[in-house]
């Protein structure tokens, strides 16, 4: 196969890359580009672990190819934190303790983001709803959609 030759922007750094036609964008990212908070979890769009965001929509990377990343803009977990100041989120993630093995907790934080841009003052529901596509098995829910709803509070100003 030959490769392809794809520009996008990854967390706004114009990138470029080869890649196989058949290629994933969640193998591009982690092999390629060395974005490893991007984690693969099932390969089949069930557990959201692989969670990116593509001109600003929540994707699987596992579903998507390599190949379609071509003059989009895509989000990952990377771009999430300011240098060293972390995103509300990721605090939040932090001091509720809504995080255990780590496996989920990137694909959590890139669809919470993509929820609080879409909607800043989600009710509890529509946080569990908006999270449904990501699995974890290590704690219970209820930590991570507290964090969320006191991140959505704190970027309000609430």
């Amino acid at each position: 196969m030959s490769k392809h030759h794809v520009t996008t922007k990854i967390n706004g750094d114009e990138t470029e890359f080869l890649c196989e036609t058949d290629e994933t964008l969640l193998d591009v990212l982690r092999n390629q580009l060395g974005l490893t908070g991007t984690k693969e979890g099932c390969s089949t769009g069930d557990c959201g672990a692989c969670s990116v965001t593509v001109d600003g929509r929540l994707v699987c990377s596992c579903l998507m190819l390599g190949v379609e990343a071509n003059g989009k803009s895509i989000g990952t977990i990377e771009g999430m934190a300011k240098g060293e100041k972390l995103h509300p989120l990721q605090e939040k993630f932090l001091s509720h303790a809504a995080l255990q093995c780590g496996i989920c907790t990137p694909g959590f934080l890139v669809a919470a983001k993509a929820l609080l841009d879409k909607n800043p003052d989600p009710s509890e529901t529509e946080v569990r709803y908006w999270l449904a596509g990501n699995l974890c098995r290590c704690t219970g829910y209820d930590k991570i959609v507290r964090a969320v709803m006191d991140a959505a509070a704190e970027m309000r100003g609430a």
